[in-house]
């Protein structure tokens, strides 16, 4: 940030009224607020919200877990963006000019940690990213950490397939959704119709594990045997829509354009990338259905284009470099359906940096609890402070994830 910047938040935030938790407002018309426990430790954790689809409140930490942070000593603080939607482009300076504020109003914090969810954790990887941002390390949790081309192209292949092998006539589309609940819609109804017969069950699999949805996604259900393909493909059809088919209105209106593509992509490489074509082929088989046939029409269908000045422009803003320069965890359940696993291997596998990916035996999106929050917390500032990785934390089990199957990545390429 700029110093002219800096002295403007300096300013205002010293003549705003108020105290620590009430909502004030950045010079770039973000809302902001924080809150600093008597017992202040000195590290201050920098909250990134998910997507929402307007600005909401701007939340220091969630509700969940915002007391035991605090008890904790730690100071929160985080912004609305300024902006609902897929927000990056005006999170990023909005977070930056939220530290500026926090120190001018409550001084210059010896740490400063980045953490969101969702969206948020992209947010924070961002911020992890980026030169001279003011953050000394960052926990994005149960993040959209391949960033949106390769979290969308994933989820592209995924639409493109059911479309195509499930419901052409449905009216159910890819790209230039003008509405996203109206499309969801459509494509609930024809994946419940579809769900009833063991063909479709199969398909909806197959375009499941091209969009990385893991085998497990419930909540409340255990997970699945490793050879009880039947719940397997229950656990997919259970987050298909909302893991397969994002919101797309949103980022396409802002990047222009259609941003995602299959073109020169080959299905039956995809699925034997995944480490899942033994689970599909088996469910095919029982449905008496031939899965190379249907791979060779997912190869032969119409493909999509992507147009470059859209992709550029997602590129600059929402697509990470793999470098963080800081210390940074990543920390996922082995059973998000909305935010695939897959993403967060692939961001260690490419990543050039101080980076630890950590698992948690449960299913969900952002369903951790408070004492893995602050497991996580801990568990990087410690490392801050010391200059070492301590001994990874009780709540967290070795896990290799599904790769990610259309990795991309800003400065490299994409697959």
């Amino acid at each position: 940030m700029r110093t002219g910047a800096i002295a403007a938040v300096t300013m205002l935030a010293m003549t705003l009224p108020g105290s620590a938790g009430q909502e004030q407002t950045l010079p770039g018309g973000a809302r902001w607020s924080a809150e600093v426990p008597a017992n202040w430790n000195g590290t201050l954790l920098l909250y990134s919200r998910g997507y929402s689809p307007s600005a909401g409140n701007p939340d220091a930490a969630p509700k969940q877990h915002r007391q035991a942070l605090l008890d904790a000593g730690y100071a929160i603080a985080g912004s609305d963006y300024g902006s609902g939607g897929w927000a990056l482009e005006q999170a990023v300076p909005a977070q930056r000019a939220t530290l500026a504020a926090f120190a001018a109003k409550h001084g210059k914090p010896k740490r400063v940690i980045a953490w969101g969810s969702s969206m948020g954790g992209l947010v924070s990887t961002a911020l992890a990213e980026a030169k001279g941002s003011g953050i000394d390390g960052a926990a994005p949790m149960c993040a959209s950490i391949g960033g949106s081309l390769g979290m969308m192209n994933m989820a592209l292949d995924g639409a493109y397939a059911f479309r195509t092998l499930i419901a052409p006539d449905a009216g159910i589309r890819v790209t230039g959704i003008d509405d996203d609940r109206v499309n969801g819609k459509r494509v609930a109804d024809a994946l419940a119709e579809a769900a009833k017969t063991p063909q479709g069950r199969a398909r909806i699999a197959l375009a499941g594990v091209l969009a990385g949805i893991p085998d497990w996604t419930s909540r409340d259900k255990p997970q699945p045997a490793a050879t009880d393909y039947t719940a397997q493909a229950a656990e997919i059809a259970k987050s298909f829509v909302m893991g397969v088919y994002l919101p797309r209105t949103d980022q396409e209106a802002r990047a222009g354009g259609t941003f995602s593509w299959n073109t020169g992509i080959d299905y039956r490489t995809q699925l034997a990338r995944s480490g899942r074509r033994a689970m599909v082929a088996a469910l095919y088989r029982d449905a008496g259905l031939k899965l190379d046939t249907d791979l060779a029409t997912l190869n032969a269908g119409q493909r999509i284009a992507a147009d470059p000045k859209a992709v550029a422009y997602m590129r600059a803003n929402y697509t990470p470099n793999a470098r963080p320069l800081v210390p940074l965890v990543a920390v996922q359940t082995i059973g998000d359906g909305l935010t695939a696993p897959a993403m967060q291997r692939g961001y260690a596998q490419a990543a050039r940096g101080d980076v630890k990916s950590l698992y948690v035996n449960a299913a969900g999106h952002c369903t951790f609890d408070t004492a893995t929050v602050l497991a996580t917390i801990r568990y990087l500032d410690t490392r801050i402070a010391t200059g070492k990785w301590p001994q990874t934390p009780a709540a967290f089990v070795p896990h290799q994830p599904a790769p990610m199957l259309r990795p991309c990545w800003r400065g490299g390429t994409c697959r």
